[in-house]
């Protein structure tokens, strides 16, 4: 990484480094330290340790500072808000907002599938660099970014900065489902679909009255790259279904804001 792109980035993370090797550290893809071992030899260091002590360090900041802002929440509640607050959906948002894939150290295999624009590969550096913030600046540094960058955006967006947003629809409708008079929610593969490195997988989530009735009262589909992916679409979906009944729309919205 060229100095003035060090100087850049440490002017949007409001930090100084003393040890410049950590930012560079935080930043090499592994495709990019297997690439120079093969080419100089000896060992490169890549960002995965890195990355698992930020995943650490994010955690026990999120923790602490949800812990202190929010007295009245019950554990529950504040497992699934720190679970949406280190969510990978949320930290990529971040990590484009800090443009974290331009200073991206990746091989060439990787940089040629676009991998400065991918989810993973961001949401990797971004815990990275929050650990070598820490091992840098202590705590108290790491902390200032993670609140700053990660947690109070989100946290002011909030309504009444209370409400804990639904990041696990299948499980909030198998909660829902219990006030609605509902079975348990089903969930069939009806069509899987391309190559093995790009399949489309498409689930539908039926939904039966409690006396299991053979034919489904309402079946929702959906579409992902993931089963998982595609059972949540398709779980939210079912959930609106559920909220737009009168005789359940309170309980189902209720249901939600206990989330």
């Amino acid at each position: 990484m060229e100095k003035w792109n060090i100087a850049a980035l440490e002017a949007v993370l409001g930090h100084h480094f003393q040890r410049p090797d950590l930012l560079h550290r935080a930043l090499t893809h592994s495709s990019r330290a297997r690439e120079q071992e093969a080419s100089v030899g000896g060992k490169i260091i890549d960002n995965e340790q890195l990355e698992f002590l930020g995943d650490a360090v994010l955690g026990f900041v999120t923790s602490e500072e949800l812990y202190r802002r929010f007295p009245q929440f019950e554990e529950g509640q504040l497992s699934k808000l720190r679970a949406h607050l280190v969510s990978g959906r949320h930290l990529v948002r971040v990590a484009r907002e800090l443009d974290l894939g331009k200073y991206l150290a990746l091989g060439r295999g990787e940089e040629k599938s676009g991998g400065r624009s991918k989810a993973a590969l961001l949401v990797n550096a971004l815990e990275a660099v929050v650990a070598a913030m820490y091992l840098d600046g202590g705590l108290e540094k790491a902390r200032e970014l993670i609140l700053q960058r990660i947690l109070l955006p989100e946290l002011r967006d909030l309504p009444g900065g209370t409400t804990v947003p639904i990041t696990d629809y299948k499980s909030t409708l198998q909660e829902v489902v219990h006030a609605t008079g509902h079975a348990q929610p089903s969930y069939v593969l009806v069509k899987e679909e391309g190559p093995e490195h790009r399949k489309t997988f498409t689930v539908e989530a039926r939904l039966h009255k409690g006396g299991g009735e053979h034919q489904p009262e309402f079946v929702a589909q959906a579409a992902g790259p993931t089963k998982k992916r595609a059972e949540q679409d398709a779980a939210r979906q079912a959930l609106e279904y559920l909220s737009s009944l009168p005789a359940t729309a309170g309980k189902s919205k209720r249901s939600e804001k206990s989330e």
